[in-house]
């Protein structure tokens, strides 16, 4: 998997181009934007799986738009990185942690939506977009897998004084 990501890395240092294209692919469906085909119908060629061509098509765009020269850092999965975020803003706010539930709770028509926001709004963060990627091509798993190790994820790493008291009632139980 780690082929896709490090591959975009690689192009990216021979043409800036690269990120310009697949960041204005997310203005778009997953998969629908022509240009960035040279970049990513490579890794989806003879691929019958709809789901997997678009969810190769929205992770290059997330990794174009929140690539940052020299970022630096362990890339963490989603669910991490939001408890981080959180834990940063020290705001005690619980809107991190709603943006995160409405994610995990996403359908394919609000998936690319509340992903790009939430990418956004991790743009310090070091995202794991290999794991990224392994996660949304099981995102309609009938168990959701992805959804629960996203969840898992953000809340060992929220610090428990962070919590939100919806959350430590239920630890109580």
């Amino acid at each position: 998997m780690n082929k896709f990501i490090k591959w975009l890395g690689d192009i990216n240092e021979k043409d800036s181009k690269v990120r310009a294209v697949l960041k204005r692919s997310l203005a778009h469906d997953p998969g629908v934007y022509v240009p960035a085909y040279p970049y990513v119908e490579p890794f989806v060629k003879n691929e019958d799986n709809t789901w997997r061509r678009k969810m190769f098509y929205l992770v290059a765009g997330l990794w174009a738009a929140h690539w940052r020269e020299g970022q630096r850092g362990q890339p963490m999965s989603i669910g991490r990185a939001c408890a981080a975020y959180a834990y940063k803003e020290e705001s005690k706010s619980t809107s991190t942690e709603r943006r995160f539930i409405s994610l995990l709770d996403s359908d394919f028509d609000q998936l690319p939506h509340r992903l790009r926001q939430m990418i956004a709004l991790l743009k310090e963060q070091c995202i794991d977009f290999d794991a990224l990627l392994e996660g949304l091509l099981y995102w309609n798993d009938d168990q959701k897998r992805t959804q629960n190790a996203w969840a898992r994820d953000f809340y060992r790493n929220i610090p428990y004084e962070m919590r939100t008291e919806s959350t430590t009632a239920e630890e109580s139980k």
